[in-house]
């Protein structure tokens, strides 16, 4: 049956807009050999390869690090240099060479190198990266002459059951179109984003396609293509793309020159509303996001959210659990206010909240730790609420946080990870990054280190 359906959809190809179709049966045999080429032919100069490269330096052995070593046994082996590389596709999204891709294609890399759909290929600056949504900015370096772009699709407005075209380079084996269907929209636990609002389709997607372009009939991007879900490494039907509305905030922010993706901070924590928690505040269904703590001083708590609440829509667009919430709230620009219904005591009204970026209340002091400390390795920044929110992190978290580890530093293999919040070190409480990374200088044969890491507090004695 999902195949007829499917053939009938395909058969208007052309007839009618992407978006709020009537659906209707083929009447003539020229309707039969309808054809996406012109949709294709419109798309695929503007969707590109990206081959990012990643190049690390290891030591041949450590204990060439220890000075009396060397001197018996002399320098020491060069490092040796390990390549790693990567294959995704890119959007161009303007005429100077600016390309959106996944953050996980170019997360590490050295260099980065574009091959345009003419065969033409250049190398590309990395100017924004988004972890949190898995999205990154390029510009193409010595591009001459007006590229090829793609428009963004009010990716609002995407139903289920609308057509789509998948453009990447699966498997390395060049550009490639696939067709399918919207098979669900706001889908989370996919586990690639902080935001977890994807659509989902069975356009066939592949290892090569991330960073590729989801477009609808009429040539318009209505995601990036991210991520699938598969037991073989290829494509099973259930792939899953960023919403335009996401892609454009990363795109508008780069545009700006800035180095980092603001977005509106709400300032509260939230969790979803189950059937239990439904009954007991006698909702009919188990729906929206519960606000569970309100910051001090936060746009939540100047607009008069409360603990308790539970919000169901922004601007009218309705949520349905918290993480629908983020992706509604994250996508608002900044500047204004957002108005949210909430079920406050049975009672429905609407509140007003403040779409400001998150507060930058000390200065982030990002330092990379060097060293013999088990902590080597480790770039670690002072918490404020903005880093909490760039980092995804509880609003009462204070202190040094780790935003990134080194691969096979000492950070690494002592098993520190990013997010880890450090408190104390040899019975001396942390509170500021610059004086962390004067701390782990001090030649030490045992450290004592407490951290916390997904609100549970550890301690531990490593040795230097």
């Amino acid at each position: 049956m999902r195949r007829l359906s499917y053939a009938a959809f395909v058969l208007l190809a052309g007839l009618v807009p992407a978006q709020a179709q009537d659906s209707v049966v083929p009447e003539s045999a020229a309707q039969v050999k309808l054809s996406f080429a012109p949709v294709v032919k419109s798309v695929t100069a503007a969707v590109v390869n990206v081959y990012a490269q990643h190049v690390e330096k290891a030591q041949a052995n450590p204990m060439f690090n220890d000075p009396f070593f060397r001197q018996f046994f002399g320098g020491g082996a060069a490092p040796r240099e390990r390549v790693e590389r990567s294959l995704g596709s890119g959007v161009i999204v303007a005429k100077d060479g600016m390309i959106v891709t996944n953050y996980h294609v170019i997360a590490n890399a050295t260099q980065v190198r574009v091959a345009l759909s003419d065969k033409r290929e250049f190398d590309a600056d990395i100017i924004l990266k988004d972890q949190r949504a898995d999205l990154a900015v390029l510009r193409l370096k010595g591009v001459k002459g007006d590229l090829a772009t793609l428009d963004f699709a009010d990716s609002d407005k995407v139903q289920v059951g609308d057509l789509v075209l998948a453009v990447g380079d699966p498997f390395g084996v060049g550009q490639t179109v696939t067709s399918g269907i919207v098979s669900a929209l706001a889908r989370s636990q996919v586990g690639q984003s902080d935001f977890q609002s994807f659509i989902q389709t069975d356009a066939a997607i592949n290892p090569g396609n991330s960073g590729g372009a989801l477009v609808d009939l009429n040539g318009k991007l209505v995601g990036i293509n991210t991520a699938i879900v598969s037991r073989s490494g290829g494509n099973i039907g259930i792939g899953f793309a960023i919403p335009a509305a996401m892609v454009k905030v990363v795109v508008a922010s780069a545009q700006a020159g800035s180095d980092r993706v603001l977005r509106p901070w709400i300032g509260a924590s939230m969790q979803s509303v189950s059937s239990e928690i439904a009954e007991s505040l006698s909702m009919e269904r188990p729906s929206g996001a519960l606000v569970t703590e309100v910051a001090k001083n936060g746009p939540a708590a100047e607009g008069g959210l409360q603990t308790g609440d539970v919000v169901l829509a922004v601007d009218g667009a309705a949520v349905s659990d918290p993480d629908e919430f983020g992706y509604r709230f994250a996508t608002k620009p900044l500047g204004g206010e957002a108005q949210l219904d909430v079920l406050r005591k049975g009672e429905r009204l609407k509140v007003s909240v403040k779409l400001a970026a998150a507060p930058e209340t000390t200065p982030r002091d990002e330092t990379v730790l060097q060293g013999r400390s088990p902590l080597s390795g480790a770039t670690v920044a002072n918490l404020s609420p903005a880093m909490a929110e760039t980092l995804g992190m509880p609003l009462d978290t204070n202190g040094v946080v780790v935003t990134n580890v080194e691969d096979d530093s000492a950070a690494a293999n002592f098993g520190f990870q990013k997010k880890d919040v450090i408190q104390v070190i040899n019975g001396q409480k942390v509170d500021d990054a610059k004086a962390l990374d004067a701390l782990v200088q001090e030649p030490r044969r045992l450290w004592r280190i407490t951290i916390v890491r997904d609100g549970q507090q550890i301690s531990t004695i490593l040795g230097g």
